[in-house]
């Protein structure tokens, strides 16, 4: 199957870059490379260094920027200093996240991801480690209620999880339609008349077995210190937890004095380390969403490094 994703945002993320031909840029979720190849094309003496934890991804990519001053590299953007130390890097020009699961991997069937295809119940984007499966058939009921309220804001957590289990001990949940069909049968009809009822409860099982909070955490952390005064950070977001967890870190790095209001001079001495670009975040266009409809949910939030 051919690695088919349509790059969201993609000249509001080539715009905001600011790219100067003789910079070094990372594009930390390389997918199939749409975002990397603009960025490639754009430089001379510079370098783009395409990192993706998804081996099927690395592939692609590393076809698609032969001949562009591109490396790909195999490792989580978390990862993101010790993998371009190894290459002698420790500062850049700019920096591109586009999180979330790509198209790819949500119509690459076999992979896990869709809860409309029938598929081995995975969802592991570096096709290793604790899959969904596991946590489907070993995790107890509070623990899948957690992941599904603070991961998929599902209401009806606690009467999901209940059924997860239950289903279990008759058999191994081993497949996707068997874990959507659980859910399904764990809702109102009200609720399976408004779109998929399995929607809230997959993104919440994938966020948990990537621990993609964690990762986004730290990368978008060394991302922004990674950054040269004047550098930029952009990151694409697909739903309302990952743009609040984006939101409250550029907060964070763009705040300065932090003395209790009482305080009448600063004495923290704190500085702002970055300034917004955005105030409010990008999003597409309608003709960007009806020409590819899985963008309708994506903000781009952008932050320049200060001196």
């Amino acid at each position: 199957m051919e690695f088919k994703h349509i790059s969201v945002l993609l000249n509001e993320c080539i715009e905001n870059l600011d790219i100067k031909p003789s910079g070094i840029y990372v594009d930390g979720t390389a997918g199939g490379a749409g975002h990397s190849k603009e960025i490639a094309k754009r430089l001379t003496d510079g370098h783009l260094f395409a990192l993706d934890r998804d081996p099927d991804a690395v592939k692609t990519a590393t076809e698609r920027l032969a001949g562009f001053p591109a490396t790909v590299i195999q490792t989580n953007y978390a990862d993101m200093k010790t993998a371009l130390a190894e290459k002698g890097i420790d500062a850049v020009d700019g920096v591109l996240l586009d999180l979330g699961v790509s198209s790819w991997q949500l119509d690459n069937g076999e992979r896990g991801f869709s809860y409309h295809m029938d598929a081995p119940l995975d969802m592991r984007m570096s096709q290793s480690g604790t899959s969904a499966a596991d946590l489907v058939n070993t995790l107890g009921v509070q623990e899948l209620t957690d992941i599904l309220r603070d991961y998929g804001e599902e209401k009806f957590a606690y009467r999901i999880a209940c059924n997860i289990v239950k289903a279990r001990e008759k058999a191994p949940i081993e497949t996707t339609l068997q874990l959507a069909d659980i859910i399904s049968n764990s809702v109102p009809a009200a609720v399976r008349r408004d779109g998929h009822p399995a929607r809230k409860s997959f993104q919440a099982i994938r966020i948990a077995v990537n621990q993609e909070f964690e990762a986004e955490t730290e990368g978008i952390r060394a991302a922004f210190e990674m950054l040269k005064p004047g550098g930029r950070l952009c990151v694409i977001t697909f739903h309302s937890l990952e743009d609040r967890l984006v939101k409250n870190l550029f907060s964070e790095f763009s705040k300065g004095c932090i003395c209790p209001p009482e305080i009448p001079i600063c004495v923290c001495g704190r500085k702002p380390q970055g300034k917004l670009v955005t105030r409010k975040p990008i999003v597409p266009t309608e003709k960007e969403v009806k020409g590819n409809a899985r963008s309708r949910s994506a903000k781009l939030r952008v932050i320049e490094k200060l001196p």
